[in-house]
């Protein structure tokens, strides 16, 4: 009887010990993934003229109806652009423009553009570590007619150091995707 007081009394300091601790610290607040129901790309001539837009709207988010993606025209073969991405959530009023939040958490997030045979681009902004961001870009057309697809995706916390990463290729990347969207593409 006298073992088993004895055992009692050690087991309750036990867990009244491991119950007790020190750490009164709050969890840091999650950074929630932003919501992304319109992803919009300007292609503007560099010569002047009607910007090409490129546009995918998903309304109703992860629900049962698919984005709206469109495309208001064709490529000039050869011809230059300068070009912009942005990203707004529709389901608050007024209209959050999303596009400035990862402008400002640019450290975490990379835009690729992925395609073959459409043309070339090239990134024209950087973050505080000088890697790419691609909100802003230039593209050149392909110099003869071509059709395919131009995927847009942007990816969070990414491994920008990662192999050809910095030049586009989203292989090596990592990371998660926070928003991906196909074109269909003409170069006439």
């Amino acid at each position: 009887m006298k073992n088993f007081k004895i055992l009692a009394l050690a087991l309750a300091t036990i867990v009244s010990f491991s119950s007790c601790s020190d750490d009164d610290s709050v969890a840091a607040p999650v950074n929630e993934e932003e919501v992304l129901t319109t992803i919009t790309a300007t292609f503007t001539p560099a010569t002047g003229g009607t910007p090409i837009v490129l546009m995918s709207r998903d309304l109703d988010g992860e629900g049962p109806a698919a984005p709206v993606v469109t495309v208001s025209g064709n490529f000039t073969a050869g011809s230059d652009y300068t070009g912009a991405v942005t990203f707004l959530n529709e389901t608050t009023t007024p209209v959050t423009n999303t596009t400035l939040e990862i402008q400002e958490e640019s450290l975490d997030h990379q835009l690729f553009f992925q395609q073959s045979g459409l043309g070339i681009f090239a990134y024209a902004d950087r973050d505080a570590n000088d890697h790419p961001i691609g909100l802003s870009f230039t593209y050149k057309a392909a110099a003869a007619s071509a059709r395919g697809n131009l995927t847009i995706t942007l990816r969070h916390l990414p491994n920008k150091s990662g192999a050809n990463v910095s030049a586009g290729d989203i292989t090596n990347a990592g990371g998660g995707t926070d928003a991906e969207v196909t074109f269909p593409v003409v170069v006439q």
